[in-house]
């Protein structure tokens, strides 16, 4: 049976895609900003979010540890789906990381002795 009526066919993933079908169609995208959407500053802190947490993994765990981990996975997550941190994130992180003095000093202290070690 023939018929008259328009059709569409879509091969292949639509994933990441807009797309309107129809006379009086509108499509509207509202992807996540992806990593060439950041400005230097958020890549940067990105980065350093990312090495504090695999950081995190060589130490050892305590309820302020498991405490920055978290804030620091919902900041690495608020940056690679929003493509920034807000301010209330970053606010946040500063007052962990101000409670956690001597284990950033450890952190710290680590890359200090693998340079005086010739690593």
């Amino acid at each position: 049976m023939a018929t008259d009526e328009p059709s569409v066919n879509i091969s292949g993933g639509v994933h990441g895609s807009t797309f309107a079908i129809g006379s009086h169609a509108h499509a509207e995208s509202h992807h996540g900003v992806g990593a060439s959407g950041r400005d230097a500053a958020t890549e940067e802190l990105l980065a350093a979010v990312r090495e504090l947490r695999a950081d995190l993994t060589r130490v050892r765990a305590t309820d302020r540890t498991a405490e920055l981990d978290t804030a620091l996975a919902e900041t690495e997550e608020e940056i690679v789906t929003t493509g920034q941190a807000t301010p209330t994130r970053r606010e946040r992180l500063r007052q962990l990381l101000d409670d956690s003095q001597a284990l950033v000093g450890l952190i710290a202290s680590a890359g200090a002795v693998a340079g005086l070690l010739g690593m």
